[in-house]
């Protein structure tokens, strides 16, 4: 009874792609979710946040009308960068069904190349890590505008300092939104030319414990006077 459940064709498929996998493949599939992770969404979130979010996208209003318009215009890089407001935090998170779809979306480059060699190794690899990725950056954009969430985040060892340099470095979008497109990974940005690490000039910007300052180095603001 056991070798014929075993060999019936599902978990034949499961035990032979996914539980008994060797540590070679394993260790690639690590890989590639890490490399999709780390190198190829974050110029994929660029990309949507600075053409679909920031502009009308061949005529598609919805995310430019929920980002540009009304989540920048509720908060803004003084004190109402962060609130406490229920209502008004249903306005940081994007609608449920975004992963799913830019998950989708995002992958099919991948499926392309896994249906070309005949393997989902690589398009199982990129789902993970592009739906990896969706969950860092709504966990982090959530808590970025929402102070009495950061207390965890703040207390990690690493990740806290990491935390504040990246609350900043979106700040800084919501001063600049043509600027610091990138929320999770500022690799894009650097890569694209739309990083900056301060403002152009002193301005009343959000605080509290998890907002470093963002104001310009004292000297370089009075070269410009």
């Amino acid at each position: 009874m056991v070798y014929f459940v075993l060999n019936y064709p599902f978990f034949k498929f499961i035990s032979t792609k996914f539980i008994f996998m060797d540590i070679v493949s394993i260790t690639w599939f690590v890989l590639t979710v890490c490399a999709i992770f780390a190198l190829y969404m974050p110029i994929i979130e660029w990309a949507l946040h600075r053409y679909v979010m920031h502009k009308v996208f061949l005529g598609f209003r919805y995310p430019f009308n929920a980002h540009a318009l009304i989540h920048h215009k509720e908060f803004k890089a003084n004190e109402t960068y962060q609130t406490d407001d229920a209502k008004k935090a249903s306005l940081i998170p994007m609608a449920w069904w975004n992963g799913p779809v830019i998950t989708l979306v995002a992958s099919i480059p991948f499926g392309f190349v896994s249906f070309w060699y005949q393997s989902w190794f690589v398009w199982s690899a990129s789902v993970i890590g592009i739906f990896l990725y969706y969950g860092v950056y709504e966990y982090i954009h959530w808590c970025m505008h929402l102070p009495c969430k950061q207390s965890t985040l703040l207390h990690l060892p690493v990740l806290g300092g990491l935390f504040r340099k990246l609350n900043g470095h979106h700040l800084l979008h919501h001063r600049y939104p043509n600027k610091n497109f990138n929320v999770v990974l500022p690799l894009a940005d650097w890569l694209f030319g739309t990083l900056i690490y301060k403002a152009d000039n002193s301005f009343a910007q959000a605080t509290g414990e998890g907002v470093p300052s963002v104001q310009p180095e004292p000297e370089k603001e009075d070269s410009r006077l």
